[in-house]
């Protein structure tokens, strides 16, 4: 019977007895892992034995454990489901990138995915001949997209910064007939509140340095999906070499323990939050997937069961009185990540795109008087006063 994610949270993918009786996995630090005869290394390379891996390049036993972890997390208990842990969430769309396409392979990709893997796509990809277009976050959209020589469809879902939602289950049925893989970054869902490969998505990527970690203390990308699609990245990743460190994986593991505990508090938090700001005098919109408001709210009623600590929404004013608004505030850090303990609070026009003219900003969708924030851990009645005080400043 699978478990409940709470329990897989604190359990998942740890064997029950573990070295020297501790109760928690042990920080392995180690480059190689000797052989005790050449005998033994036969039996290795023949998959007679199991082992840990002969350098650290091709992984570690502290690894083995996380990824184990993470996928009983996505993979709902699921023994077909693997995991991938990198360097970091970027290194996990690179790696998978460069694994999966060759010269002359089409890749559909929507138009608010992280910017990084846009950039990756249409500024590094298209120099080996890998094509490539862009689209709305919509089934119809990406069925026109499609090319015969398509081979990967790149999502996100909720989507950075305006949390649009794809209708998954649509997205999946529309690849398999058109024999096109599909790749989901779910980093801002999480497996707590969806699980991608439930509905037939192909492969799934986290930057774990978000909710997964937890605690804005690490850096670490996974890539979750098939047994077999994760065994053949792996082999690609080991040339790579953006490897986690043994310790990133021990402090991920750790991190994972309360990823149940912690996500309940992010979900009611964001919620609580994205209601206060619907309704404030100084807040011309707001983009929350548990607003009904919102325009794609009916797909994430759907396969969503919470919908994160991430709200993103306008001030009634300019670029300067959004910097007024964040400067003002006292609980959150003006920072670029998400998905820790500690609330964060950023302009997507300066944070992320400061690069960008004017003109350019409105061609992408991106206001200067947009504010992101994610919800911390903190009490959420403090944060809404405290955002009530720095609104009511402009």
């Amino acid at each position: 019977m699978a478990r409940r994610i709470d329990t897989e949270s604190v359990h998942g993918g740890e064997p029950r007895r573990k070295a020297h009786d501790a109760i928690t996995n042990p920080l392995v630090l180690a480059s190689a892992y000797p052989f005790g005869s050449t005998d033994e290394l036969h039996q290795y390379f023949r998959g007679e034995l199991q082992r840990s891996e002969e350098y650290g390049r091709y992984g570690n036993p502290t690894q083995a454990v996380a990824e184990q972890k993470i996928a009983a997390l996505e993979g709902g208990g699921n023994p077909q489901v693997a995991a991938l842990l990198t360097a970091s969430g970027m290194s996990a769309i690179v790696t998978l990138l460069l694994a999966m396409l060759r010269p002359g392979m089409h890749v559909v990709i929507t138009n608010d995915v992280y910017r990084k893997t846009r950039v990756f796509v249409r500024d590094f990809l298209s120099r080996f001949g890998v094509e490539h277009t862009s689209c709305e976050p919509s089934v119809d959209a990406v069925a026109a997209a499609l090319r015969a020589n398509t081979k990967l469809v790149v999502t996100e879902s909720p989507t950075n910064p305006y949390l649009h939602s794809v209708d998954l289950q649509g997205l999946a049925t529309l690849a398999r007939e058109r024999n096109v893989k599909t790749l989901v970054d779910a980093t801002l869902a999480t497996p707590f509140n969806m699980r991608p490969l439930e509905y037939g998505i192909d492969l799934v990527v986290h930057s774990a340095t978000k909710y997964l970690g937890g605690h804005n203390d690490l850096m670490a990308g996974a890539i979750v999906g098939a047994e077999h699609l994760i065994d053949a990245t792996r082999e690609a990743h080991g040339m790579f070499g953006a490897i986690v460190s043994p310790f990133t994986a021990y402090l991920l593991i750790r991190g994972i323990k309360t990823f149940a505990v912690r996500m309940r508090q992010h979900n009611a938090t964001g919620q609580k939050i994205a209601e206060f700001l619907e309704t404030h005098p100084r807040v011309d919109r707001v983009w929350y997937p548990g607003l009904a408001s919102h325009p794609t709210h009916h797909i994430a009623a759907r396969q969503m069961t919470g919908f994160g600590g991430l709200i993103s929404f306008t001030v009634k004013g300019t670029t300067a009185d959004a910097s007024r608004v964040i400067d003002a505030t006292t609980i959150p850090y003006l920072a670029p990540s998400l998905g820790g303990t500690e609330a964060f609070i950023e302009q997507p026009a300066l944070m992320s795109y400061y690069d960008k003219s004017a003109e350019e900003l409105e061609a992408i969708g991106i206001k200067g008087e947009l504010i992101r924030m994610s919800a911390g851990l903190e009490d959420a009645d403090e944060l809404i006063a405290d955002l009530d005080q720095a609104l009511r400043s402009i």
